[in-house]
């Protein structure tokens, strides 16, 4: 549980640090936009109300609880997984930052009311208006990572006391 914990504090402390620097320090909330390296990385404030791609941004304060709700309860759950299955390094450390990313998109909603997007990514010749943060890359990352790292989901942990399984 040791690595999960390491990497979801690392998740989270990118995810937060990046949002800070970009969006506070660097003013993005006021410039709106800054071109790093066009077209392929720019950065684009955006205030992202609902789930990906802003889906269910009705902007509505329910919403926001039943996200942040819905976040905490499949951080939990991963956790709970991750205690009762047998898992290796990589698939604990793609739990923690599919753990750190989603517990640092909640710290959003919590401060700001929304999750703070600034990172946009466009490719030859398709303009793509999407943001997303550090946090996204991390949830997917740690998401993609549990399917390709995880071994049999059958099989449980043995633990010290317990017979017959």
């Amino acid at each position: 549980m040791r690595i999960i914990f390491w990497a979801g504090f690392v998740a989270f402390f990118l995810d937060q640090l990046s949002k800070y620097i970009v969006i506070h320090a660097m003013e993005l909330s006021r410039i709106r936009t800054i071109d790093v390296l066009p077209p392929v990385i720019n950065f684009r404030y955006g205030e992202n109300r609902g789930i990906n791609f802003g889906l269910f941004g009705d902007g509505a304060d329910a919403s926001r609880w039943i996200l942040i709700a819905l976040a905490c309860a499949i951080c939990v759950g991963v956790l709970v997984w991750a205690y009762r299955h047998a898992m290796g390094y990589w698939a604990k450390v793609s739990a923690g930052l599919l753990i750190g990313g989603a517990l640092a998109n909640v710290v959003d909603r919590l401060l700001y009311g929304y999750v703070l997007d600034f990172l946009n990514m466009s490719c030859c010749g398709i303009n793509n208006p999407f943001v997303f943060n550090i946090a996204d890359v991390f949830i997917f990352a740690g998401a993609i990572g549990l399917i390709f790292f995880t071994s049999d989901p059958k099989k449980p942990v043995n633990k010290p006391g317990k017979k017959g399984q």
